[in-house]
């Protein structure tokens, strides 16, 4: 993850529409939230055995 990602306003909005009312976002909200919340995961490292 860059240093430099931010969740952008219209995210966040839609990020609090869904923990207020769960049902009334859309599927392809849906979609852009877990496409947000993935694009901003750390990185992961390979496994050293």
């Amino acid at each position: 993850m860059a240093k430099n990602e931010k969740t952008s306003k219209s995210v966040a909005s839609l990020a609090s529409q869904a923990l207020k009312s769960p049902s009334s976002v859309t599927n392809k909200q849906i979609k852009t939230l877990a496409g947000s919340v993935l694009t901003q995961a750390p990185d992961r490292g390979t496994k050293k055995k």
